[in-house]
């Protein structure tokens, strides 16, 4: 029945791949190979392909020949070198590729006379790198050492393989040894396979190596090597302990779906080109501890099941982590980053229950970024209370601020942006759309709404191009009334004023700094308008020493208030300019007003401002109003302030004290009687402003204090 089933449908040619068969190498097939090399890739190749190589023990006479006659003509000087390649064959026993290489000195008088002029030069780059770690405190390998000695002893030799190595799917049935080795040509080791330890610490990879592919079932060493080209290591399995640490990789190296079962080190590896470990899998600990990332690091989608650590690590560029896992724990404790790296972790994967992000507190936070609000907000969420579990409250209120400051743009993008929803067909042609394109759009939307704006790539009529060209300046949401835009931008003005005068309640310094700049300013106004009065006919003016002072404190009252915002804040500016809305346009209107009518009442020549006389001391006063009852006894108590006191200009600051902050080392109002209402106006103006930072500062302590957060957010 099976054979009529295949006599009806015979396989295809593709589907069915056999291996070829491989024949046992002997002595003289291996001789009659040395002598016929074939031309790979422009150079002469010894060709043992599907070979199956017996080096075990037990088959020493043939062992000893094949090393000797493969070394023989793989070191031959002065020729163009010559290559091996093993693909598809099966090497029994233990392989030392070493003993193929040239053995040489490795200072510089010793090489000229044994390489050509392009090895030499090979070997100087070496010498190069080599110097270059030692002299950044890396001196992590002997023969770098030894570059800088003068005398040849046997430890400072190398063995130089000069021909390309390729080792397609090979399979190493025992041990490869690789120690020491310089690499002046390519490896190409796709899909190998090492079922027992391989050791290639300390060796110099001149050009590109491919790994990808491969499989090591043992514990694989490439210590204190350096990659001087490409290193390809893409859907490498690793499934015993991957030792890279005090690797230098020159240019890029691509771990991309490799997968790692046990401990993979990479301690104190520089990466000078990007580094992509996108899609990896990390079964067990990964060690970065003390590497250097010079440029990009991709881990994009990548997985971690158990710790990865980035101790002392240093970022130069960004670090991209959209989409990765972290399963156990990440920490990049006392990790620098430069001013343009910093964690992108959009999508992140991660459970601030069962996992913990760990690094410097108040630095951590300002180097995780995402780009959008949406599809992120869990992501934030998590990051916060992994944070505040760890009582890492500056770090937890950083990301709070990424949030808000994420959902502004978001506001302002809904507020400004066409909404394809609502849009008229003009609205739709004079945002560049063509009459057909706004035709597709206007029918589509009366079928269904848009949820998005790149449904719009669902039409016909728009392509990637227009879509890009446009997509900054569309937004797909529901239609919004009059009402409810006012509404939008009402939210859109109240967490635009909280981002810039209190980084939504995350900055206190900055807040101290904003109430600073208002008391002195206001404490300067109310100054203006108490002691300086007229001219004419009766001057009524502060003495000299008073006007100085007055100057002198208001301009070091702004000067620290300046110095904590443009400290405390990314928008120094912006929150400068929100401030002076605030604060300077209503009063400055009134105080015109009040030197353009003049003042022509009764106590012309006695002070606005009362003090309490019955006590001096420091006093909080929540429910303080700025002017006195018209209660005599309460009048009684108050008494005018004395202008011929030399300190009487502190009682101004104390007044705006009291407003702004509610408390005050003496309780000064207005008096009630024979006051402009303009200079009423004032006072009440900055005590209902004092409501709100008042209100501001406490909501501020509660998210900046440990305690206090305590008890909000672990409730």
């Amino acid at each position: 029945m099976c054979l009529c089933v295949l006599c009806f449908f015979p396989p295809s040619a593709g589907a069915v791949q056999t291996q070829p068969e491989r024949v046992s190498l002997t002595v003289e097939l291996l001789q009659e190979r040395l002598r016929t090399p074939i031309l790979r890739e422009g150079s002469s190749t010894v060709d043992l392909r599907q070979m199956v190589i017996d080096l075990r023990p037990e088959n020493a006479g043939f062992r000893d020949a094949f090393y000797q006659l493969l070394r023989k003509e793989l070191q031959k000087t002065g020729v163009k070198p010559l290559g091996l390649d093993l693909s598809y064959s099966l090497i029994q026993g233990d392989f030392a590729g070493s003993e193929l290489g040239l053995r040489t000195p490795l200072y510089a008088q010793a090489i000229a006379p044994i390489f050509t002029a392009s090895e030499q030069e090979q070997l100087e780059r070496l010498r190069y790198i080599c110097l270059e770690s030692l002299a950044i405190a890396l001196p992590n390998s002997k023969d770098c050492r030894s570059l800088l000695g003068t005398q040849s002893t046997p430890a400072t030799e190398i063995a130089v393989f000069r021909g390309a190595l390729t080792l397609v799917q090979t399979r190493f049935n025992g041990e490869v040894q690789f120690p020491n080795t310089f690499f002046l040509q390519s490896i190409d080791a796709q899909d190998a396979i090492f079922l027992k330890l391989t050791n290639w610490n300390e060796s110099r990879f001149s050009r590109a190596v491919s790994f990808n592919g491969a499989s090591f079932r043992q514990v694989s060493k490439f210590d204190n090597s350096v990659f001087f080209d490409k290193a390809y290591f893409k859907q490498t399995q690793f499934q015993e302990a991957a030792d890279f640490s005090g690797s230098i990789f020159v240019n890029n190296a691509n771990f991309t779906q490799a997968n790692f079962k046990q401990l993979a080190q990479f301690g104190g590896v520089q990466w000078q080109g990007n580094a992509d470990f996108s899609s990896v899998r990390f079964s067990n600990q990964a060690q970065f501890t003390k590497a250097s990332f010079e440029q990009l690091f991709f881990l994009t989608e990548a997985t971690f099941e158990q710790a990865i650590i980035f101790r002392e690590a240093e970022f130069n560029q960004p670090v991209n982590l959209r989409g990765a896992s972290i399963l156990n724990q990440a920490d990049f404790s006392d990790a620098r980053f430069s001013q343009e790296a910093f964690l992108n972790v959009p999508g992140l994967t991660f459970n601030s229950n069962q996992a913990k992000i760990l690094g410097n507190p108040g630095q951590i936070g300002k180097m995780l970024c995402v780009p959008t609000l949406q599809g992120n907000q869990s992501v934030l969420r998590n990051l916060g209370q992994n944070f505040r579990q760890q009582q890492q409250i500056a770090d937890a209120n950083q990301l709070e601020y990424t949030k808000q400051r994420l959902r502004l743009t978001e506001l302002s993008h809904r507020l400004l942006a066409t909404n394809i929803n609502s849009a008229s067909f003009k609205s739709l042609i004079n945002l560049g759309f063509s009459p057909i394109q706004a035709e597709a759009i206007a029918s589509r939307r009366q079928l269904k709404p848009f949820r998005n704006s790149s449904e719009l790539l669902t039409l016909a009529d728009i392509d990637l191009e227009m879509y890009t060209q446009l997509s900054d300046r569309l937004v797909a949401s529901e239609p919004l009334d009059f009402g409810g835009w006012l509404l939008q931008a009402w939210n859109w003005l109240a967490l635009s004023v909280l981002l810039l005068l209190s980084g939504y309640g995350t900055n206190f310094w900055l807040v101290f700094g904003v109430g600073g700049l208002a008391i002195a300013y206001f404490g300067w106004l109310f100054w203006l308008i108490d002691r300086y009065r007229r001219w004419r006919p009766v001057p009524i003016v502060p003495t000299y020493y008073e006007t100085i002072s007055i100057l002198i404190s208001f301009s070091f009252l702004t000067f620290l208030s300046l110095l904590a915002i443009f400290r405390n804040t990314e928008q120094p500016l912006l929150t400068l300019g929100c401030l002076l809305i605030i604060i300077v346009p209503l009063p400055m209107a009134l105080l015109l007003r009040l030197y353009q009518q003049g003042r022509y009442h009764n106590l012309i020549d006695v002070s606005y401002f009362t003090e309490d006389g019955t006590l001096r001391q420091l006093r909080l006063l929540i429910g303080r109003l700025p002017v006195i009852p018209r209660n005599l006894l309460f009048r009684e108590r108050y008494m005018h302030l004395l202008w011929d006191r030399r300190w009487n200009w502190l009682n101004y600051y104390d007044f705006s004290l009291n407003n702004l902050v509610k408390l005050g080392f003496n309780d000064i109002r207005l008096r009630d009687e024979h006051l402009p209402s303009i200079i009423s106006a004032l006072a009440w103006y900055q005590w209902s402003l004092g409501v709100l930072y008042i209100t501001l500062v406490l909501w501020t302590l509660s998210r900046t204090i440990p305690g206090l957060n305590l008890l909000i957010y672990l409730k």
